[in-house]
């Protein structure tokens, strides 16, 4: 069973009394059940509240739950600024064990980035040290050993712009494919880091010339990275879900005003990956 998602109005939950203008604004639906719904997380929101951004009001978890009109359980996370495919349950036995899937490894997930330089194809194992917050995960052991993590990339095209972004007369950029097999802490964002190759708007792991670059050249200001695709076995039904959506607007109107080197490189990436525009 295959789903892509399609830009329609989703109808929110109903509620008593007037709507707070917070709970008017609707997530897109990619996938939903009476066990089970999975959103495409706009970049720049939190899934949940959290210690680290205090400030934040919006949250996908209470978003949704407004939407829907139901309580709703996130089975795993997404980082703020990365948009995409997240998974929830509708209650808390399809929480657990979709929670368990993710945690078994039996889960598909591919991500579309943006990166700089020429990223060869490879396929990454690089055990990274465990990345703890002061203050999310004070409470956490300190001292534990780097945890082995993988991650296929496929180079889908390449490109190189007539400017002096950094010390080179010209610049260049890969657009990836990248398959975690582990679910480490900002792994993908880590793992391209240590091959030399960052995402481009990665205010952590990235280059600040790069990001500028790419928010002035081509208004896309934020982290180029989208979780598009999840395959996984339904956790009641069994069946096979084969879910896709589109890379966040800004990162598709960046992949289309580019000049790529490879004449056919829109075959390379799934259409639905570029849905929006």
């Amino acid at each position: 069973m295959t789903h892509t998602f399609e830009p329609e109005a989703n109808k929110p939950g109903t509620q008593a009394g007037p709507i707070p203008e917070a709970a008017q604004e609707t997530l897109p639906v990619v996938y939903q059940d009476e066990h089970l719904v999975v959103i495409n997380k706009p970049t720049g929101l939190l899934v949940h509240r959290s210690p680290i951004d205090r400030h934040e009001t919006r949250f996908a978890v209470q978003l949704l739950r407004d939407q829907l009109g139901q309580h709703v359980y996130p089975v795993h996370r997404l980082d703020k600024p990365t948009s995409g495919l997240l998974v929830f349950a509708l209650n808390g036995d399809v929480a657990r064990a979709l929670s368990e899937k993710f945690n078994d490894k039996t889960i598909k997930k591919q991500y579309l980035a943006l990166c700089r330089g020429y990223m060869p194809s490879q396929r990454l194992d690089y055990a990274l040290s465990v990345k703890l917050d002061r203050i999310a995960d004070k409470h956490k052991q300190q001292d534990k050993a780097a945890q082995p993590a993988i991650t296929d990339f496929t180079t889908l095209a390449t490109c190189e712009l007539p400017y002096a972004v950094d010390r080179y007369p010209v610049s260049r950029y890969s657009l990836v494919l990248c398959e975690p097999h582990t679910g480490r802490k900002h792994q993908i964002r880590r793992h391209l880091k240590h091959a030399g190759h960052p995402i481009i708007g990665d205010a952590k792991h990235g280059k600040s010339v790069h990001n500028r670059f790419f928010a002035n050249t081509f208004q896309a200001d934020h982290l180029l990275l989208s979780a598009v695709g999840l395959d996984f076995s339904h956790p009641v039904t069994g069946t096979r879900l084969t879910l896709n959506c589109a890379a966040a607007p800004k990162f598709i109107q960046a992949i289309k005003r580019i000049d790529w080197q490879e004449p056919d490189w829109a075959v390379a990436i799934a259409p639905k990956w570029l849905a929006h525009g």
